[in-house]
């Protein structure tokens, strides 16, 4: 699937406008004039550590503009744009308060002048949610007390194991439950004031957080085969004895707006805090399985004081606003696994579609169709055509077509091979459900041989599941990645964030990075960069339409519209897309997602530098703005920069395109507080447009204070709006 730099500079308007569709499926849109003026965009660009083709610079004017450059602690917008923070961590919220790296931001719109902004939260930045939560919270916490208890066991321990009269339980109960209350959902109401948003209590303001029913009744509820396995008796696993009720929700990344105006939250991590692995019968393993941790930098395996039974975490998980008595429901039929973000398809008289990716190196694409028809799209009770249907997997073929493949019982197994996937090695991994079925779990099988002896042992998924035929469909629901890897589901390179556009009748897809994990990766004929690169780090985003627009169709047309990179190697600028949004001209809006630990790092010399390291040229995480159609068609547009140690989230339009809603998490996350106004000073080997490398030096802030600025302000996520100044639509 490689293309050709050629190709790609022709992409970038650099070439001769042409269309062009090689052999392996991938369809590039292409600029209509190699005219690189933004005169006709809305916005003038930010500018970005590294030059683009956008700038129109010679390459002497590059050398000369980019030989320096100062990161600031800010959100960095076009002149005439300005940002308003509407809520920050550890503000009011109903009885709670507004939770950490705040993600996902929907707004439902209940008149022309008011609505529900929903938020996920994610999880907790260990370190610097430890080094402020006291200051913030205004309360303390046993920190030093349970890291001295638990020092000789490397700060693990099994706390649901330890007797309720002993001290140290009571304290691990406080740490983890301070944890999981930053965690989840939270809805707030705003209107706007003199063109700017604020925040107007009312009776729908709450939380919905990782402990909701653990005491005060709160329980989230369950539809779908996966209910059977809760319910049941006699389980080869865990049992919580809660039945179908289920405590809390968290690690909520990304999401969805319902047509009919509720919220679809995504679970994904959800491995970091109970176990992931389940028995034969779709229950849980022993809490045990994921202990508690505590150490200078991390607060993990928070479910496990409580018992809290893994198989109850990893769905989709359905809100609305509106109801100040909803809680929540988890929808099985959608699949458990890393949920990075939820797209709705719905066509009156057609079935709905429901898309989702699993966020991890060779995770799916998924696609669940309910089995009625939706009627009004705007109807509310469309929800109830979340609890019966079929959930399939996506099957990607190089020539850019595809299938759905039904994740059932009678599903025949055929594994995906460890040959066609990236690994670290010349041959990757591929995790399969345990060919142990009494023991459980998944084993990782590296070698085709391996594989091939387990496709003759298991016949179908049915064979790999126990119990009554609804109890196998829960069970391999709740173990939906490794179910998806025996059918011969495509691997992908961590599928993030899906949006649905009914206008082009199109579902835009992430791809965050394309390296390889210790647990999986990417199908190397479907994932390489410009230039036939594997592994490729930078990522891409797939257009992906239905036969006939049909939201139920079992085949579907994929190919590429956007790859990230530098210039020079055929990308366009940005590294790791991660949220997306379409706003009312069927553009595309997208936020980078680069891991904090590359942001702005030294590099005097580009050689032995990794694509991973290299990622330190991009500076920090981005917002970006990519036009479909015009003459832009193919180019992509810097709209902001974050803040220092940040990852920007939550891209939501107003419905009139005057405001954006966006999300800042873990400001500060690697360099902390920072003191003094401190930065330093880094060599870092850039590269032109045209590829000659030059030294930028880089100024860069030690820590983060945003958002309030002042040299002695604390990072804290937040959620702000944006708007430009004139009050005209954003672009």
């Amino acid at each position: 699937m490689a293309i050709s730099r050629r190709e790609f500079l022709i992409f970038m308007g650099a070439a001769t406008s042409m269309a062009a569709c090689n052999s392996t499926g991938i369809h590039l849109n292409r600029p209509q004039s190699p005219n690189t003026s933004t005169a006709s965009i809305a916005f003038k660009p930010v500018k970005l550590p590294l030059p683009l083709a956008i700038d129109g610079l010679s390459l002497d004017q590059q050398l000369d503009a980019f030989k320096s450059f100062q990161v600031e602690d800010d959100l960095i917008l076009p002149e005439g744009y300005t940002y308003d923070p509407i809520a920050t961590w550890g503000d009011p919220v109903g009885t709670s308060r507004f939770g950490y790296n705040n993600d996902f931001v929907s707004y439902v719109e209940t008149s022309s002048d008011s609505g529900f902004l929903t938020i996920n939260f994610e999880y907790i930045s260990g370190k610097i949610w430890m080094q402020t939560y006291e200051q913030v919270i205004s309360k303390s916490l046993p920190l030093d007390d349970v890291r001295t208890a638990l020092s000789k066991t490397q700060g693990q321990i099994n706390a649901f194991a330890l007797s309720a009269a002993n001290p140290l339980k009571s304290q691990i109960e406080a740490i983890a439950k301070e944890g999981l209350i930053d965690q989840g959902i939270g809805v707030i109401a705003i209107q706007p004031h003199n063109r700017r948003w604020a925040r107007t209590p009312s009776p729908q303001d709450r939380r919905i957080t990782g402990i909701s029913g653990l005491e005060d009744g709160h329980y989230l509820q369950a539809t779908g085969p996966g209910v059977a396995v809760f319910t049941k008796s006699n389980k080869l696993g865990y049992e919580d004895n809660l039945g179908s009720r289920i405590i809390g929700t968290f690690q909520n990344c990304a999401g969805g707006t319902t047509p009919w105006g509720t919220v679809l939250s995504a679970e994904e991590n959800f491995q970091d805090q109970v176990p992931d692995p389940v028995m034969a019968d779709g229950s849980s393993f022993d809490p045990s399985h994921t202990p508690f941790i505590l150490t200078e930098d991390k607060v993990d395996g928070r479910g496990n004081p409580f018992g809290l039974a893994g198989n109850k975490y990893g769905w989709i998980v359905e809100v609305d606003p509106s109801h100040s008595k909803d809680y929540g429901t988890k929808h099985t039929w959608l699949g458990r696994y890393r949920h990075e973000a939820v797209a709705v398809h719905a066509v009156a008289g057609k079935p709905l579609a429901v898309y989702s990716g699993c966020d991890r190196r060779g995770g799916h694409l998924y696609k669940f169709v309910s089995s009625s028809n939706v009627t009004t799209p705007t109807d509310k009770a469309n929800s109830r055509l979340l609890k019966q249907g079929m959930l399939y997997g996506a099957q990607l073929q190089p020539d850019g077509t595809g299938q759905w493949i039904p994740l059932q019982p009678s599903t025949a197994v055929s594994p995906v091979l460890p040959s066609q996937v990236l690994g670290k090695s010349n041959s990757g991994t591929v995790t399969l459900p345990n060919p142990d079925r009494q023991q459980g779990g998944y084993r990782s099988m590296n070698r085709d041989q391996d594989v091939l002896a387990f496709q003759r042992t298991f016949k179908t998924l049915g064979d790999l599941y126990a119990g009554t035929s609804r109890e196998q469909q829960g069970a391999i629901l709740i173990d939906a990645h490794y179910a998806a890897n025996a059918a011969g589901i495509t691997c992908l390179a961590r599928p993030e964030d899906t949006v649905f556009d009914p206008q082009q009748k199109a579902l835009f897809v992430a791809f965050t990075s394309g390296g390889p994990g210790e647990d999986g990766g990417p199908d190397k004929q479907i994932f390489q960069g410009p230039n036939g690169e594997i592994p490729y780090e930078y990522g891409w985003i797939m257009r992906i339409t239905e036969a006939e627009g049909n939201p139920a169709a079992t085949q579907f047309r994929w190919r590429m519209v956007a790859v990230g990179g530098e210039l020079a190697e055929g990308g366009l600028g940005f590294a790791n897309p991660d949220n997306l949004e379409v706003d009312a001209q069927g553009n595309l809006w997208m936020v980078t997602d680069m891991s904090t630990g590359q942001h702005n790092l030294a590099i005097p010399n580009r050689s032995g530098a990794s694509q991973s390291e290299l990622r330190s040229i991009f500076g920090n995480n981005t917002a970006w703005y990519l036009p479909l159609s015009g003459i832009h068609a193919g180019q992509a547009f810097p709209f902001a920069i974050g803040p220092v140690d940040s990852e920007l989230c939550g891209l939501c339009l107003h419905p009139d395109q005057k405001t954006l809603f966006l999300t800042a998490q873990h400001p500060g996350e690697a360099g902390g507080i920072r003191q003094n106004r401190a930065t330093e000073t880094r060599d870092i080997a850039m590269r032109t447009t045209q590829g000659q490398e030059f030294i930028q030096s880089r100024t860069v802030p030690m820590g983060s204070n945003w958002p309030g600025k002042a040299a002695t302000d604390l990072p804290k996520p937040t959620l702000v709006a944006i708007y430009r100044q004139d009050g005209n639509p954003l672009a």
